[in-house]
């Protein structure tokens, strides 16, 4: 697997588990999923509505906070003054 090295010298999987359109209990099972077959990286945007639900399939899986990256996405429109 590919990985990118950040600035403070961590590397991140290039390669990450999407959650697009993804809801609700399926949403739980498949991060849940994802982590158990070994990915390490999980992504998801503000845009898609399943903040909760892909915390609960990180909660599911019980994963350690330090052996996974979590990324996400923000409309700069939400920030604007």
């Amino acid at each position: 697997m590919k990985h990118i090295t950040l600035k403070n010298g961590k590397t991140i999987p290039a390669l990450s588990f999407g959650t697009w359109q993804i809801k609700d209990e399926q949403c739980i099972t498949a991060v849940d999923t994802a982590l158990s077959v070994g990915y390490r990286h999980i992504d998801t945007a503000d845009a898609y509505h399943n903040h909760t639900e892909v915390g609960q399939g990180i909660k599911q899986n019980g994963i350690a906070r330090d052996e996974f990256f979590l990324t996400t996405k923000i409309f700069p429109r939400k920030f604007e003054c």
